[in-house]
């Protein structure tokens, strides 16, 4: 994952170390050294930054003054020389706080604190994303087919394929996928992977015989791999 930056601070020497120091760190990706606040503020209007590396003391406007006008999603390190800000910078929620002269390892650490926030935020709105899904689009025979996961009753892995079988269809849909790829994108809860070959919807499950399910006529083995956690599922709906 790449965070994009920006650099703001009147003082050119801090503006080259800094960049030296982002360009060296694989994970960000400089967009912008801007030599004011102003100037960040005018260039932000039109663009959409991650993170930025920011200097508190600068005429005109502070950096304090522009944490507090930026969109919440863009973070903030503060890089400043007067450890008396570090209260203030704090106060607006800022990751992190450099102090002047600070080396590549403190920038680093820094950095990467960014990079944590970011991948958590990042991971917990696909999370939500994913357990909001209502149906999926998947290619076959030439065409994208919309497929309503209320309808689903399993899917079934043949090599490269996925059979979907689904509710008053005699006929599965054929569409290249890898299972594991399939599962990231089903909603926790709602369905359940039982064999290397088979992805459940727990709520088409009629019975459960010992180690299968039967859905319909069919009938599915729960794989050792996989029985620990239906075994829990069935145990936490299990009214006895």
């Amino acid at each position: 994952m790449k965070i994009n930056c920006i650099i703001v601070d009147d003082e050119p020497m801090a503006l080259q170390l800094i960049e030296g120091y982002v360009l060296k760190t694989p994970f960000l990706e400089l967009r912008k050294k801007c030599d004011s606040a102003i100037a960040a503020l005018t260039y932000l209007e039109s663009e959409s930054i991650d993170l930025i590396f920011l200097d508190i003391q600068m005429p005109d406007l502070t950096g304090i003054g522009l944490s507090k006008l930026v969109p919440k999603s863009t973070r903030i390190i503060f890089t400043t020389a007067f450890s008396e800000y570090a209260l203030e910078g704090f106060k607006v929620e800022a990751l992190d706080y450099l102090l002047k002269p600070f080396d590549y390892a403190e920038f680093l650490t820094a950095a990467t604190k960014a990079k944590e926030w970011f991948t958590l935020v990042k991971g917990q709105s696909r999370e939500t994303t994913v357990q909001d899904k209502k149906f999926l689009f998947v290619k076959s025979d030439y065409k994208q087919l919309k497929i309503n996961l209320d309808e689903v009753l399993y899917f079934e892995a043949l090599k490269d394929y996925i059979k979907i079988w689904l509710k008053n269809q005699s006929r599965p849909i054929l569409t290249l996928m890898s299972l594991k790829s399939l599962q990231e994108e089903l909603p926790k809860g709602q369905f359940m992977r039982v064999h290397r070959s088979f992805i459940v919807a727990l709520q088409a499950v009629d019975t459960i015989e010992r180690s299968q399910i039967i859905i319909g006529d069919r009938r599915i083995t729960v794989s050792e791999n996989y029985k620990p956690e239906f075994l829990a599922y069935i145990s936490n709906n299990s009214l006895d």
